[in-house]
């Protein structure tokens, strides 16, 4: 991830779960799932969510931070095969290791820079925009890119869990 994300590489905190993917012995990328952002007002919308609700159920949330194929790696359709896959995968893996289900995820990609194609294809769905701020920013400034916001519900009653 550090070499080849143009992101980089950064700890991430809390619960995790982090995937390494292989074609027999070759590395072909990765990708990492964590605690989902405190707050964001389109996919609180999406969601039906007042914010003491949004409180009490965010970490039914999972957050894709990092999802990477090497450069070299050509294969078509290969992301969002691997998206479905861990799609499929994560909430049983997740119960295992943290003892309950996500409901939900969510990621963000750098807009326009990326289009979100493999996630579109993976089904995930494009809710809106970030603001630009940033986790940090106490000023209510734009200081970096906007992302857009897909979500991928894990279960059709998603929305239903969330808001309860």
């Amino acid at each position: 991830m550090g070499e080849h994300h143009y992101l980089g590489y950064y700890p991430m905190p809390g619960a995790q779960l982090r995937y390494l993917l292989y074609h027999d012995a070759q590395l072909l990328g990765g990708l990492g799932f964590g605690a989902s952002a405190w707050s964001l007002a389109d996919r609180d919308r999406f969601n039906g969510w007042p914010g003491p609700q949004r409180q009490r159920n965010l970490h039914l949330v999972l957050n894709n931070h990092r999802f990477l194929l090497l450069p070299w790696v050509r294969s078509p359709n290969l992301a969002s095969r691997v998206l479905g896959w861990v799609c499929r995968r994560l909430g049983a893996d997740w119960l295992e290791r943290y003892g309950y289900r996500p409901v939900l995820l969510e990621t963000f990609v750098q807009w326009p820079r990326f289009s979100g194609t493999a996630y579109r294809a993976a089904n995930w769905v494009r809710v809106g925009l970030t603001k630009g701020r940033g986790k940090l920013e106490k000023h209510h400034q734009t200081v970096l890119p906007q992302k857009a916001i897909f979500l991928y519900p894990l279960r059709p009653d998603f929305k239903a869990i969330l808001t309860r």
